[in-house]
Parts: structure tokens; C-alpha cells; sequence
């Protein structure tokens, strides 16, 4: 039978990894270390899949469903688990997989996995603790535990490892949209309570992060990453029907964290311009701008709705002020010259000048440099 410390504090782990978002997460950056296994733990189901042929697929498995917020959890026990591990699979209410989670609650040797103990030593810890692993054989009663991150484009993977690096034992292995990563959070409630095990894991150490315990309820908290992963397109195509939908419920539920509530509004507005609803996004925008002033983004994305709605003005001094808080933004130089083209064309050629002087080098601009530089002979001639 599991250590109740080990069992307790693995459970804790994914609460982190599903609880609290903050800030506008993006399609994963370029410098991410290596994400590479030999351990494969997701043999039969991949991330976003359908809740309705995962429980088709698995049924030998003999999942127990339970609820997880909004949305659904199956849990496999280790005796019928494929890898010998407790298995958990996170659903959210549309019924995609957004997590999965394996724990080893005895340890899991990780000397035949060569290629996963190169990834982890490429890897920084991202959080150190002591973990109290009684069940784990040839142990030290207290040993040093470590969390390491890696992933790819859109996914973000976890292993929590006993031991050092160079002789790890794995205890936990999970993997999540990337929306979803940033609920595990050292600053949230969960963490802190569960994964102490009551009072048996000492010396819990905080990463270099700055902040505060994040106190937002775990059901707002889960709205506003699916509203994320729906509006970003994590799993295939971006939704933003169902993004809208995911926003106003994280509103509806009362934020307490400023930077967080503005950023929602601010993504309800482009959620709702991409629907059509203009009104209603110039209103999410504007709201946010209220809740946090100067906010770069917000600025030029608010400047487009005005564009679209016909308020050239307005549109113009939006765009004027995202460039004035960020000189060096390109996207919002870009619109500032469209919008300086019928006003002062002059004024439209250079910054159609500094815009392609910014945007060199970045392929995502790619589309917008080309258009920039016919632009630019055109009103040259």
C-alpha cells in the first residue's frame, strides 16, 4: 500500500498543474530545453482528445469517473495501468482532454530510460522541496525532491524526481496544454496544504518567482484556461464561441486579482471581435483598460475594433498610444500607419519605415512586411 504522504502530496502536484492562470499565455517560446522520452507513458491517448472514445478506448481499464470542476476526471488504478502507474485523466466540460497524470507512488527507477535522464539534466528545477516517500524502497526517509518542466509547441510536461539528477527515481510524470500549466503554482492554497502531507514534508522551498498565495477559486480559475486554450486554438482550430463563453463565466465568478480580471476582459473583447461582436469587444476592451491603464496590447487591439467599426479617430489615438507606451512594438507601428495613410501620408510612410526596421527577422510578420513594402511604393511614386 502507497505512502499517505506520497499519495497526498502527488495529488497536490497536479492540483498545481490544474489551478490558476494569470497573465496571456502564448503559443510556447522558441528556447524551451529539449523534450525528449523514452519512457512512454501516453501509449494509447494523446492530449485533446474526445472524453467519449478515451472511455471507449480505455474501458478494459475500468476508469472511475469523477467530477473535476466543470468538467471530468478517470482515474486507473495501478494494477490495470498499462505502465504500472496510478493513472488520472483530466476532461474539461467540452469533453477534450486538456491533462493526464501518472504517479509511482513506490518510485520508479528511471536508469533504463538513458534519454529521459538526458533530457533532466539539461533541465534547471523549477521547484525544490523534501519529500517524506516512506514506500520508496533503498530511501532515505526524507530525500530531496525536484520538479522539472520541459515541453513542446503547445504542451507542457512535468516529472517530479527523487534523488539526484544523476539517479533519478520518478514519482510523478504529467502532462497539459499549456493554458492549464500555470495552474500549478507554488503561491496557490492547494500546494501549499496538500502537498505538505500535514506536517510531514519540512522545508518547502518557494521558487525564484515573486507573488503572493493566489486565492482565486479553483472553478474560475478552470474557466478561464479553457477559455484560453479555446481561444488560442490548442486543440486544432481556435473557438472563440466557446472562449466567450469560458471568459464570461471566470467574470461572472468575481476576480479578486486585478492583472488577471483586466486580462480576462481584454480577451472577452478579442473573443467576441473575432465572433463579430464589436460592440461588446470595444466594451470588454475599454473595461480593461479601466480595471490596469497602459497596457500596450490591449491599446492597439482596441484600436482595431474602432478600425473595424468605422471610428478612424479613435482607432488613430489608440494606436498612437500603444506606440507612445512601446516604441519598439511592431504590430501596433504597423496599424499606425494604416491609420496615417488617409491623414497624413508622410507620417504613414515612416512608419511604415520603422514598422519594417522593427518587424526584420520575425517570420510571424512575414505576411504584414510584404504588405508594408507595396505599401510603401505606392505612396512613394
Amino acid at each position: 500500500m502507497s505512502s499517505p504522504v506520497t499519495r497526498i502530496g502527488l495529488v497536490a502536484l497536479f492540483v498545481l498543474l490544474l489551478a490558476a492562470a494569470c497573465g496571456e499565455p502564448e503559443i510556447r517560446r522558441p528556447d524551451l530545453p529539449p523534450n525528449a522520452s523514452d519512457l512512454n507513458l501516453l501509449k494509447t491517448t494523446k492530449l485533446c482528445d474526445a472524453e467519449s472514445a478515451f472511455a471507449q478506448l480505455r474501458a478494459g481499464g475500468q476508469p472511475k469517473r469523477e467530477a473535476w470542476g466543470s468538467g471530468s476526471e478517470y482515474r486507473i488504478g495501478a494494477e490495470r495501468s498499462e505502465v504500472k502507474g496510478e493513472e488520472s485523466y483530466f476532461f474539461d466540460q467540452d469533453g477534450l482532454l486538456v491533462g493526464a497524470l501518472f504517479t509511482f507512488p513506490s518510485g520508479l527507477d528511471l536508469k533504463p530510460y538513458p534519454v529521459l535522464r538526458d533530457t533532466l539534466e539539461q533541465l534547471k528545477p523549477a521547484f525544490e522541496f523534501y519529500l517524506n516517500a516512506t514506500n520508496v524502497p533503498s530511501r532515505a526517509n526524507l530525500d530531496t525532491s525536484a520538479l522539472y518542466k520541459t515541453g513542446d509547441v503547445k504542451t507542457t510536461t512535468q516529472y517530479l524526481i527523487m534523488g539526484k539528477i544523476e539517479s533519478p527515481t520518478l514519482l510523478m510524470a504529467s502532462f497539459s496544454l499549456d493554458p492549464y500549466e500555470p495552474l500549478m503554482s507554488p503561491y496557490r492554497k492547494e500546494f501549499l496544504g496538500r502537498v505538505t502531507g500535514a506536517d510531514k514534508l519540512k522545508g518547502v522551498a518557494r521558487p525564484d518567482a515573486k507573488g503572493s498565495e493566489d486565492k482565486e477559486p479553483f472553478p474560475l480559475l478552470q474557466q478561464f484556461a479553457r477559455g484560453e486554450a479555446a481561444h488560442l486554438g490548442y486543440c486544432e482550430k481556435p473557438n472563440d464561441e466557446v472562449a466567450v463563453d469560458a471568459y464570461q463565466k471566470a467574470i461572472a465568478m468575481g476576480m479578486t486579482n486585478k492583472a488577471r480580471s483586466a486580462e480576462t476582459h481584454h480577451k472577452l473583447g478579442l473573443a467576441l471581435k473575432t465572433t463579430g461582436q464589436l460592440e461588446k469587444a470595444k466594451v470588454e476592451l475599454e473595461r480593461s483598460l479601466v480595471i490596469r491603464p497602459n497596457v500596450k496590447e490591449v491599446y492597439n487591439n482596441l484600436g482595431t475594433v474602432y478600425k473595424e467599426m468605422g471610428q478612424r479617430d479613435k482607432a488613430l489615438a489608440a494606436f498612437q498610444k500603444s506606440v507612445t507606451l512601446s516604441p519598439n512594438y511592431p504590430i501596433a507601428r504597423f496599424n499606425l500607419a494604416e491609420a496615417y495613410e488617409q491623414v497624413n501620408p508622410k507620417l504613414a510612410i515612416s512608419e511604415y519605415e520603422t514598422y519594417l526596421a522593427l518587424a526584420e527577422g520575425y517570420p510571424e510578420e512575414e505576411p504584414r512586411i510584404a504588405k508594408a513594402k507595396q505599401r510603401l511604393i505606392e505612396l512613394t511614386r
